[in-house]
């Protein structure tokens, strides 16, 4: 778990972003851009692939990566910076709905002018779908990043 966690913490850092907390096994990131968040992504991805090559093949540590981006709330609680609101709210449902090895992000991440650099390397295109999103009243669209 060191490794899985040292290996998140330099991914995120190496892409702007700052880890906010983690919870159990998962880490709450967040990024200055939503292309920046879809690189490390990728990035994380890849790098839990070689650790479980390294560790004889097992598929031990897999990643459920859900993103979402808009305004939230920072507040600073026991000298940490926590962010809150809906943004946050959605981005813990989108990763809820994720089955690794996919990536899922939400229309506004998909749409952001600067995520379409990311998707020109020859990455497969994301499938957009519906998904119910519990707090939410409307479904939600949400893209699957293979």
């Amino acid at each position: 778990m060191r490794e899985h966690f040292a290996t998140l913490n330099e991914i995120v850092a190496a892409g702007g972003g700052a880890v906010v907390k983690t919870i159990g096994d998962a880490v709450m990131a967040t990024f200055p851009t939503p292309d920046r968040a879809l690189s490390a992504a990728f990035r994380m991805r890849e790098a839990m692939r070689g650790l479980n090559e390294h560790h004889d093949g097992r598929e031990d540590l897999v990643l459920k990566i859900g993103i979402h981006e808009g305004p939230c709330l920072a507040v600073t609680l026991n000298e940490r910076q926590d962010y809150f609101g809906s943004t946050v709210n959605i981005a813990s449902r989108v990763q809820g709905l994720a089955a690794t090895p996919s990536i899922l992000a939400t229309d506004s991440v998909i749409d952001h002018p600067l995520s379409a650099s990311v998707f020109g390397n020859g990455r497969a295109k994301p499938t957009a779908r519906q998904h119910a999103l519990r707090g939410l009243a409307a479904e939600r669209t949400v893209y699957e990043i293979p």
